[in-house]
């Protein structure tokens, strides 16, 4: 399995302590928390976008840019890009812009969204979120691939001047993902087009999202595309990943503060029904645990969905120093286990984007599990520390 660290840039006051970093501090931590990620041996960094609400990631190209210009295998994805209220245009020549700086690290993850204020905010109807996002998309994959390109549709002006965006993406199109929270519909778009599909797996119990996976491998292979190609991603509920040395320590140190932030929510769609830690951990899909009870809850989910790449979030309302703490153990304590036992090829020699190119990491050796033996040996080497 493949491992990407998500921020969708919520800045949220800390519950229990009314503590809050400024905007430049919290937007540094993410580009932080990127180049840290990269050292640890995670795959890949993903940067959400939200136009309301409690977060600050209306720009996420901005911060993969600056993510780009400080790291140099780690893979760039977006989480979600949401292309039904940007102009594919505008997309094409952002993202290529950053798969330049990049050297092709970039992989989008498209959706309409799951934050209903932003139609207004950009004009747009929420009733034709579902049409917008299919035109936009189809338009999008054409300015990618294709140069001078004319089209016409119904949600923006056509083009009818042949027309080549630039830059042009560094090494061909990017893969795009298509990210599903609630409906069908997303899965079905991704099965038609043949790209593999990214499951928030958050707000609902997990038989709903099995639905949409199921739904989305049946359309996949009606539509004809190579299996092989046919890859899957797997959030992990809101709240944010928490390690501690045993489940009841971790409930014990996070429960407070995750059930003040979801007890405090109001967002029509967009709330966990889990709504105290002892809920969360036994039936929802939060990584919340000691290093072996994280380690089974993934592979529970693996099993039943068979994913390839696993999204973490940390808990952002946490000090800075205590969520990096917890990356690191994540990456040392549960990644190789889960490695080992859920192997994937996505991004390796299989994969057709797995050289897309090297210097993203695809034929690297696994950074994770390199860092793991230098952290076994460093344990070894001063075990008359760890004694006392």
């Amino acid at each position: 399995m493949k491992f990407q660290v998500l921020d969708i840039i919520p800045h949220l006051k800390n519950p229990l302590t009314g503590a809050i970093v400024s905007t430049a501090d919290r937007l540094n931590q993410v580009v932080r928390t990127a180049q840290r990620a990269e050292e640890l041996g995670y795959d890949s960094f993903s940067v959400g976008e939200r136009h309301a609400g409690e977060f600050i990631s209306s720009s996420p190209t901005t911060v993969l840019a600056a993510i780009a210009a400080v790291t140099s295998r780690i893979r760039l994805q977006s989480g979600v890009t949401v292309l039904s209220v940007l102009d594919p245009v505008r997309v094409a020549e952002d993202y290529a812009t950053i798969d330049q700086l990049s050297r092709g690290r970039l992989e989008l993850v498209i959706g309409k969204g799951n934050e209903v204020l932003q139609y207004p905010l950009f004009g747009l109807d929420l009733d034709d979120q579902w049409d917008l996002l299919a035109e936009k998309y189809g338009l999008l994959r054409r300015l990618w691939s294709e140069e001078n390109v004319t089209w016409s549709g119904r949600f923006r002006p056509a083009l009818t001047e042949p027309t080549t965006t630039t830059p042009r993406p560094f090494a061909g199109a990017p893969r795009v993902w298509h990210g599903s929270a609630t409906t069908l519909t997303s899965a079905a778009l991704a099965a038609k087009w043949g790209d593999p599909l990214f499951t928030a797996n958050a707000i609902q119990p997990r038989e709903n999202y099995q639905v949409l996976i199921d739904h989305y491998r049946e359309e996949y292979e009606r539509h004809g595309h190579d299996p092989r190609h046919q890859f899957l991603g797997s959030g992990s509920g809101a709240g944010g990943v928490f390690i501690a040395d045993t489940t009841q320590e971790a409930k014990k140190q996070f429960g407070p503060v995750y059930e003040a932030l979801t007890a405090g929510r109001n967002v029509p769609g967009n709330n966990s029904p889990f709504r105290d830690i002892d809920h969360a951990v036994a039936e929802g899909p939060a990584l919340v645990g000691s290093p072996e009870q994280v380690v089974d809850k993934i592979l529970s989910y693996h099993q039943l969905y068979g994913h390839d790449l696993q999204s973490i979030s940390l808990p952002t309302t946490l000090p800075f120093e205590q969520q990096l703490k917890i990356l690191e153990r994540f990456a040392l304590e549960v990644i190789p286990k889960v490695r080992a036992a859920a192997p994937t090829n996505l991004w390796e020699s299989p994969d057709p984007f797995g050289g897309r190119p090297e210097s993203a990491g695809a034929t690297e050796p696994d950074a994770a599990a390199i860092v793991a033996a230098d952290h076994d040996n460093y344990r070894s080497d001063h075990a008359h520390v760890y004694a006392h």
